[in-house]
């Protein structure tokens, strides 16, 4: 159980940086508490070193579910950089949490930049995990790794979705590396494990078995005990509008995988399978972040 803080939280620390790079913590707790007649889910628990932090609690939909932005001030992960970001979501919570914008890997010199992230999700609890793109600059050395952790009876709704070069000016990720690795866990039992390592000019970037020569492409990825075979038929009636994308059911996990030219298509797909997930997954409408119209 997490410990619950003053209304105010913790204060900020001031940055810090190492000799190679920043360094930065971001960790948050969100639990249900019962207000009145009301259940409500309120961060309870928050805490960052460096330059991450999280914006403040937002309720668009009501007291039952915590919307938040997650800040980057730099915007970017740079060589020598190392950020790491832990989110908890109590027995019944309800949290969703995205970014104000594309995130970036700077090109290095030589040094890695990483990103670790943890997420947790109690009995009954649910979190949507839904950042924006992340764009890997040419000659970036980018190293990132998530786990999830849910309990048996946890929903996860989740998004990645990575640019391989500034696209809109024409670059493209022709030397640096890139390595991710993604795993989901239920109940202390691995789900679903995916690596990924590219080289920049990689023979897979131009393969038919791999991307074909786009230079975005991204995972939603649904951890629910309900996913049933009808929802998955709905959602493949659901085609992007440029682009390729196609849904896959494993045991425990929906995977819907899409690549294509410019993030923009893909995020579009990518909400309009969230927005027909919500409702029977969910029990709720699709109530937009604000942050994704700006």
């Amino acid at each position: 159980m997490l410990a619950e803080q003053p209304a105010h939280l913790l204060p900020p620390r001031p940055l810090t940086a190492t000799p190679k790079g920043w360094e930065a913590e971001l960790k948050l707790g969100f639990a249900r508490r019962a207000e009145g007649e009301r259940l409500a889910t309120r961060l309870v628990s928050r805490s960052h070193r460096g330059p991450l932090a999280f914006q403040k609690p937002l309720y668009p939909e009501g007291d039952a579910v915590c919307h938040g932005i997650l800040i980057h001030p730099p915007a970017g992960i740079a060589g020598g950089d190392r950020l790491e970001i832990g989110i908890q979501v109590d027995a019944g919570a309800h949290a969703l949490l995205t970014t104000p914008g594309a995130g970036k890997w700077y090109r290095s010199a030589g040094e890695w930049g990483s990103q670790q992230i943890r997420l947790e999700v109690a009995e009954g609890g649910v979190l949507e995990w839904l950042p924006q793109e992340s764009i890997v600059f040419d000659e970036a050395r980018a190293r990132g790794a998530t786990r999830i952790q849910l309990a048996a009876d946890a929903t996860l709704i989740g998004q990645d979705m990575i640019c391989l070069g500034r696209t809109a000016r024409g670059e493209r990720f022709t030397r640096g590396r890139l390595e991710l690795a993604t795993r989901i866990e239920r109940a202390g039992r691995p789900l679903w494990r995916e690596a990924i390592a590219l080289d920049g000019d990689d023979p897979l970037l131009g393969a038919q078995a791999g991307l074909a020569g786009d230079p975005v492409f991204g995972t939603f990825y649904v951890a629910h005990t309900q996913v049933d075979a009808a929802l998955v038929e709905a959602l493949r009636e659901i085609n992007p509008l440029q682009g390729r994308g196609a849904i896959t059911r494993l045991p425990g996990v929906l995977l819907a995988r899409w690549i294509g030219l410019h993030a923009e298509a893909g995020r579009h797909w990518f909400a309009q399978l969230w927005s027909a997930l919500r409702p029977p997954l969910l029990g709720r409408p699709a109530i937009v972040p604000r942050i994704w119209n700006t």
